[in-house]
């Protein structure tokens, strides 16, 4: 099977777009052509790659297993077409970053913002979930995890480590006896299907046969809900760095000696296919110096560990 990149740049157009319309329009190509062409792509794999709804276009089971192939091949032709050019050209496109929530939130949103502010030719697209994205299958461009990568193929570039803290409101931790212990306060964790998770096993530890006051699956309710001062959270000390003014009226970080093992690691994971992309190492760049700043933050009062590659 001989495939031309020509081809699959179609694909991929139609895949973006979710329609043959939508894609027609954004290659400035007619519709009749551009179905024209799919359909000789598809008799030449022999299996359609997309079905055709009233709504627009979905990939077939086909389509899914091309997909990861047609965008490193994008992705190269851009970098082809980038060391041919001007030197001053830019890396530029979309870059796919998957996530836990609360890193999401606090550290790539916020980041975000300045590297749009110093390359608004790149678009960010955040990929929040607690089930990790295959970066091999091309779900995404970049990984943030709390475990190690465990397949040769994704790598890990760079990572940071930090103790856990307790954090409440301060309005809840006003109404705390001078005595409290953790096992006197009203915890926030994971609900089902997540009450298994790291922070949730790491507070069973800490206090055996504890059961939250409040649980939810989502980490923003849990913020939201200790903000509010309904109770304490397991939180890494870095999200320190990332409170706003406002934000750092509203919370506290209670004195609690959680032991030497309570420390939260965040890798920076990347497959090796994408590692190289100008885009990709860019956002790699400006995460690797926030990893930096964390450490560096982290050596002046002394409650991080410091862990560079």
């Amino acid at each position: 099977m001989n495939l031309k990149w020509d081809d699959l740049r179609l694909f991929l157009a139609v895949h973006e777009a979710g329609s043959l319309s939508g894609a027609a329009r954004a290659l400035r190509l007619g519709q009749p052509t551009l179905s024209r062409r799919i359909a000789e792509l598809e008799e030449a794999v022999g299996e359609p790659l997309f079905e055709r709804q009233s709504h627009g276009t979905t990939l077939t089971a086909v389509g899914l297993k091309l997909l990861p192939a047609a965008r490193g091949m994008a992705e190269w032709a851009s970098e082809a077409a980038l060391n041919l050019g001007s030197q001053t050209h830019l890396p530029e496109g979309k870059v796919r970053i998957a996530t836990p929530p609360g890193v999401a939130y606090h550290l790539v949103a916020p980041l975000a913002a300045r590297i749009r502010q110093r390359h608004p030719q790149l678009r960010i697209e955040v990929l929040a979930s607690i089930e990790p994205l295959n970066l091999g299958r091309g779900e995404a461009d970049m990984a943030l995890r709390t475990v190690p990568p465990g397949d040769e193929d994704t790598v890990c570039v760079d990572q940071v480590s930090t103790r856990m803290r307790v954090f409440v409101s301060k309005d809840y931790a006003a109404r705390l006896p001078a005595d409290a212990s953790l096992a006197d306060l009203d915890w926030i964790g994971w609900a089902a299907p997540y009450h298994e998770l790291r922070t949730s096993l790491d507070l069973q530890t800490l206090i055996p046969g504890v059961m939250p006051a409040f649980s939810s699956d989502d980490f923003i309710v849990q913020l939201a809900a200790c903000r509010a001062g309904v109770g304490a959270m397991l939180l890494p000390q870095a999200m320190h760095l990332y409170l706003g003014p406002h934000e750092q009226a509203c919370w506290q970080e209670l004195p609690f000696d959680l032991g030497p093992d309570s420390v939260w690691t965040l890798y920076l994971v990347c497959h090796k296919r994408y590692r190289h992309l100008p885009k990709v190492r860019l956002a790699i760049d400006f995460i690797s110096r926030e990893f930096a700043r964390m450490r560096q933050a982290g050596e002046s009062y002394g409650q991080m560990l410091c862990t560079p590659t």
